[in-house]
């Protein structure tokens, strides 16, 4: 692509990126409405039970109630995220921490290594009837549960960024003298944080996962006991609202840690690289400028 004189993106070469983007966002919208209307008209018309599939303008209508009028399911909502994100905190943080002393440390990896296999082979939605006899009927299980379904990802995959350091970078670090603590902050773990952010997104998603099956499980409140009261009572309508919310906040939360990456990787985009690179020119700039005065 071709650059204008201050440094933006000439008009020529905006004008054709934008007109893609409409046309893929056109042709998207387009697909969903045509799944809409054969939705629509398969169930109108009993080709499909509703029991199966509800019409869409029937899940439309409960969301609209469930969301503006009825209210309760901002209550539900709140519990569930609490607990999603809750339990993301608590399993990534040990998860990472782990990881660390395990890629500091051989002899620790190698002591630890059998009892990570272990639990990563073990089914851990099974231990959520046994997290919940430990912990009781609150909070605190589908927490548990949530932070012991999500810890896997940010475990392996800040293992893996760490072990998987260029030797010739590390063997430059060592020979100009450098401290184990300026070779991990400075070499192994920008190096390996792209990876670590994948594994993150990834736990994100498992945590809301454990915390739905946790409520299926056990609870009072939350959008799991919603869509399961919704399901004993055979409102599927409801039930498939109950599923856009969990859909549109996982799809929320995934969202955020792509933010996260973006802000905390940056080296790793080109727009917010730039932008760190203007910036910092512009600070050593004025440092340059009051020394020289």
């Amino acid at each position: 692509m071709s650059l204008a004189t201050d440094g933006n993106l000439s008009m020529t070469d905006v004008a054709p990126a934008r007109g893609r983007l409409i046309g893929q966002v056109a042709r998207h919208i387009a697909l969903f409405l045509a799944v809409m209307l054969v939705w629509e008209f398969a169930s109108t018309y009993e080709l499909v039970d509703p029991l199966i599939l509800p019409r869409p303008s029937a899940i439309a209508t409960a969301l609209v109630n469930m969301v503006l009028y009825q209210g309760t399911v901002w209550f539900h909502l709140g519990v569930t995220l609490w607990e999603a994100v809750a339990g993301f905190v608590i399993g990534s943080v040990i998860g990472i921490g782990l990881a660390v002393a395990a890629g500091l440390n051989e002899s620790f990896r190698r002591y630890i290594s059998p009892y990570i296999i272990a639990l990563q082979v073990t089914p851990r939605i099974a231990l959520a009837p046994i997290v919940i006899a430990w912990l009781g009927f609150g909070m605190m299980p589908k927490i548990a549960i949530g932070a012991l379904i999500c810890f896997f990802p940010p475990f392996i995959n800040t293992l893996t960024g760490l072990l998987n350091v260029d030797e010739d970078a590390n063997e430059m670090f060592r020979s100009l003298g450098a401290k184990k603590r300026q070779i991990f902050f400075s070499l192994m773990l920008p190096n390996a944080m792209p990876i670590i952010m994948a594994g993150l997104k990834t736990a994100i998603s498992l945590a809301l996962i454990g915390a739905i099956v946790g409520e299926f499980i056990s609870a009072s409140e939350g959008m799991g006991v919603l869509m399961q009261r919704y399901t004993f009572a055979l409102n599927m309508a409801s039930s498939f609202a109950v599923l856009v919310i969990l859909t549109v906040m996982g799809y929320a939360l995934f969202v955020l840690m792509e933010w996260a990456d973006n802000w905390l990787v940056y080296w790793r985009h080109d727009t917010r690289m730039t932008a760190i690179s203007r910036k910092k020119a512009r600070a050593w700039a004025g440092i340059i400028g009051r020394r020289q005065a």
